[in-house]
């Protein structure tokens, strides 16, 4: 065996949190106040026809809203 262990011993990269665009989405978490990277993005259309951008906060689990297209 060599000097390095095998990459079938290497542990997975870690799960980004990607839109359908493959880009990173970030969003203000209100309880942490920060920006944090969001849990599960998904796109959705508000009441009065604004796109927006729905996830989770990944170290309290608050809902996360960005207003806009995601870019």
């Amino acid at each position: 065996m060599g000097k390095y262990p095998p990459l079938e011993w290497a542990s997975p990269p870690p799960r980004q949190n990607l839109d359908k665009d493959g880009d990173l989405v970030e969003g203000y978490c209100l309880k942490d106040k920060r920006k944090v990277e969001m849990k599960d993005p998904q796109p959705i259309t508000m009441k009065n026809g604004k796109p927006a951008t729905v996830g989770t906060c990944p170290n309290c689990g608050t809902k996360i809203y960005k207003i806009g297209k995601a870019t």
